[in-house]
């Protein structure tokens, strides 16, 4: 091989190397975060074939299937902050599963309340509804913290849901729910059985 061309093809090693170090599947954040697992072990909860955790810090959402990082998806959080207790409005933290799934089959932008169809987004007086294409209805696992009392995440309705301002994904917007994009949320929604535990942190 020529110097110069040995120079070019080290020189792209070196260039793709550095760029994968930034890769998901290339740092800690590959797997299931510790705490995370650390939390089902102090519960005795067996952690499920796929996890979803939830990053408010970053408005992301992430999808491990045993162990190994899959996908991330932008969310969006409460813009409310995080807290846990009933009527706060915010996001709250620690280890849940899905515990119902409603909306299977419906089109994208399909537009619910109280978990019954009322319309669709094309419809001009539901153009902003707040909760959208599927509901996969989270309940907390952790008794004191995000379960029991006013601190329940069920009785508190914290969804994972889609949304009618779809541009509004990536930042914080939300009720205390946690939005998806549409086709986001489909094909999770369609992935993931009942019972897939979620975990919710600040980072």
């Amino acid at each position: 091989m020529k110097q110069g061309v040995f120079i070019i093809a080290v020189s792209a090693t070196v260039l793709l190397t550095s760029g994968c170090a930034h890769l998901p599947f290339m740092h800690s954040k590959s797997k299931i975060p510790e705490a995370c697992l650390a939390t089902c072990g102090r519960l005795k909860v067996e952690p499920t074939p796929y996890v979803l955790t939830v990053n408010i810090t970053h408005q992301s959402v992430s999808l491990f299937k045993n162990n190994h990082f899959v996908k991330q998806f932008p969310c969006s959080t409460s813009r409310f902050g995080i807290g846990q207790v009933l009527d706060s409005n915010c996001t709250p933290l620690g280890l849940h599963r899905i515990a119902e799934k409603i909306g299977a089959g419906e089109p994208a932008g399909t537009v619910f309340k109280a978990r019954t169809i009322v319309g669709h987004t094309a419809q001009p007086e539901f153009a902003d509804a707040k909760i959208t294409t599927r509901i996969m209805w989270l309940e907390g696992l952790e008794p004191g913290f995000n379960q029991g009392g006013n601190v329940d995440t069920h009785d508190r309705y914290i969804y994972i849901h889609g949304t009618g301002d779809q541009a509004s994904i990536g930042k914080p917007a939300s009720h205390g729910c946690i939005h998806l994009a549409d086709a986001d949320l489909i094909s999770l929604f369609d992935l993931l059985p009942r019972g897939t535990l979620v975990w919710i942190s600040r980072n």
